[in-house]
């Protein structure tokens, strides 16, 4: 006889186990703790065999006898419906281990050592907030352009354009890995090119003529700050090396008695040396009494194991007073130094552009070696400060040399 709602609802628990039974195999097992299962019992070849279909009353009578139907259907067809489980489970487990979150972040992981911290948390941020919620859990083989675009329009529709396209190159090296490893078979994303008009261009923010250089001087020179940033704002437009690479500097790394910083870039993979002149080693000396113990010449405001915030210079120029995205930001001192070194005191281009550790192919192919033009950039590094100190002061300005 088939059983009814009421019949299951008021099975009552005994000291052990029993059975409900329905039809087609399929029957209710009232346990003692009063929880209810439901299974369905079938044959394979000759073999008695259970499979579970759930606890009542998350399943109710006319669901089970539906899951009855389908297994029934498949034995019907010669599969065996706790075979086919299995190996649901199975592909659902491979899947999840291949899903496109769980490979972007064994991409990230991989090349940690390679990549700035800072540029791993951040390419990590953008996946979570903008890439994860919504491809994150799909196996990389089933994600298609269209679910890429989607993902990039969602930023783009924000005003994160820039960043809708940096995602998706970000997207398109987490495939390059899968396909390395071979949990892919192709990238998607080159498809995508042109499907989002590109970001316009900006540049880093850069005070460019001198008079304005000069009072840009004065107003650090004036700054109320910690005395650590105040040192870095200092060595900014003396050393004109990326924000990060200054922020992170480490003792180690400097030799104040011969006027020399040496350290590795890892954005361009090369080792580069900085001339320091007699002003910078003044800072660099009178900083050192004050964090030459530890490891950063500039650390944290929390704490000496790890360096100054990657945004303190910036924040110390907004005090200042300075607009970092239109006047003035930390990596604008290079664009300062660049201009000013070419159009005010005519040094060659070449000397000014290895000196900012930018690759400048010669006749060899040699792209950058960090002692090339090494006098003439001791000399360039020497004028360079001596000129910002009459700047400084409010001196006329005036060219140096004559003009090319």
């Amino acid at each position: 006889m088939p059983l009814t709602d009421t019949a299951i609802r008021t099975a009552k628990s005994s000291e052990k186990p029993y059975k409900l039974a329905d039809e087609k195999g399929l029957f209710l097992l009232v346990n003692p703790n009063g929880s209810k299962w439901w299974r369905l019992k079938f044959r394979v070849d000759g073999k008695e065999k259970l499979l579970s279909l759930g606890t009542y009353p998350d399943v109710g009578l006319k669901d089970a006898r539906a899951k009855r139907d389908e297994a029934r259907k498949m034995l019907a067809d010669g599969v065996d419906p706790g075979e086919n489980r299995k190996a649901q489970k199975a592909s659902k487990s491979e899947r999840a281990a291949n899903s496109f979150e769980v490979i972007c972040r064994e991409w990230l992981e991989q090349r940690k050592d390679t990549v700035e911290p800072a540029q791993t948390a951040k390419t990590l941020a953008r996946m979570e907030n903008d890439v994860f919620p919504w491809i994150g859990g799909k196996a990389i083989t089933d994600l298609t352009a269209p679910d890429v675009l989607s993902v990039m329009r969602r930023m783009d529709e924000r005003g994160a354009r820039y960043t809708a396209h940096r995602v998706r190159s970000e997207i398109s090296r987490a495939f390059r890995y899968a396909i390395a490893t071979g949990r892919a078979e192709r990238d998607p994303c080159p498809d995508l090119r042109g499907a989002i008009p590109p970001a316009k261009e900006t540049h880093f923010a850069a005070i460019t003529d001198p008079k304005e250089v000069g009072g840009l001087l004065r107003a650090i020179d004036g700054f109320r700050g910690t005395f650590v940033v105040k040192s870095a704002l200092l060595l900014a437009p003396l050393l004109f090396v990326r924000p990060g690479e200054l922020r992170q500097a480490e003792w180690a790394s400097f030799d104040l008695d011969k006027s020399a910083w040496r350290y590795f870039i890892n954005k361009t993979k090369t080792e580069h040396l900085v001339p320091l002149s007699s002003q910078a080693v003044a800072v660099l000396k009178e900083l050192h009494t004050l964090t030459g113990h530890g490891r950063f010449v500039f650390p944290g405001a929390r704490g000496n194991a790890r360096p100054m915030s990657e945004a303190a210079v910036n924040a110390a120029l907004r005090r200042m007073g300075f607009d970092t995205k239109t006047e003035i930001s930390g990596h604008g001192f290079r664009a300062m130094a660049r201009t000013i070194l070419h159009e005010e005191l005519h040094v060659k281009p070449e000397v000014i552009e290895h000196q900012l550790a930018h690759s400048v192919p010669d006749a060899l192919g040699t792209a950058y070696n960090r002692t090339k033009f090494l006098k003439e950039r001791k000399a360039m590094m020497q004028l360079w400060a001596d000129y910002l100190d009459k700047l400084k002061a409010g001196a006329e300005v005036i060219r140096l040399h004559p003009a090319a």
